[in-house]
Parts: C-alpha cells; structure tokens; sequence
C-alpha cells in the first residue's frame, strides 16, 4: 500500500469515528405535586417509561417524599416525547403532574 492509500483509510477512520458518536442524554425529572394520584403516577411510570410496578413505585414514594425524581435517562427526542406524553394523559385526567428535562452529565 502507498501513502496516499493510507492516507484515505486514515480519513475514512476518522470519518466512521465521528458518524458514531453518542447523542447527549437528558434526564427525566418528576416533580412531587400534592394533587397528582400516586396510582396515576405509578401508571405513567411503568406505561410510558417501562418500568416494573415495583420500581414505578418505588420512584414514585422517592418522588413523594424528597419532590424529585428520576424517570429516565434518555436522547433529547425520546425524552421530550415522553415528558409530552405523560404530561398530556395528566391534562386530560385534569392532574397537574410536571416533569422537567436536564442534561445528564
């Protein structure tokens, strides 16, 4: 192989390298409210972010008593998505629930 051959596969590696970098993550964050049904809050937990109903409430008590909690850590896209989703089936049922998103660093 010449130079100019190793040159190119040189670029090409370089080029795979930064096709396959990882997208930031965002955490979900659920804010306690003193409104929101614990079971309905156990609901969204294990419907929209798949997790076991002993987990979900788990979080859910986490949530109850320290006012946070985390629901998931996800790409912006998928987080926003799901923050949306949970947050209009709370509307809808007429519960304040509220989530924020953060950077997980």
């Amino acid at each position: 192989m010449n130079e100019h051959q190793n040159d190119i596969i040189e670029q090409t590696r370089e080029d795979e390298d930064s096709k396959t970098e990882e997208p930031p993550m965002f955490r979900v964050i659920l804010l306690n409210d003193d409104y929101t049904p614990k079971i309905f809050v156990v609901e969204i937990l294990v419907t929209i972010f798949h997790k076991s109903a002993a987990a979900a409430t788990e979080l859910m008590w986490q949530v109850h008593n320290g006012g946070r909690g985390v629901a998931g850590v996800y790409p912006r896209d998928v987080a926003e998505t799901k923050v949306a989703v949970a947050t209009t089936l709370a509307r809808e049922n007429e519960f304040p629930l509220k989530m924020i998103i953060e950077e997980d660093r």
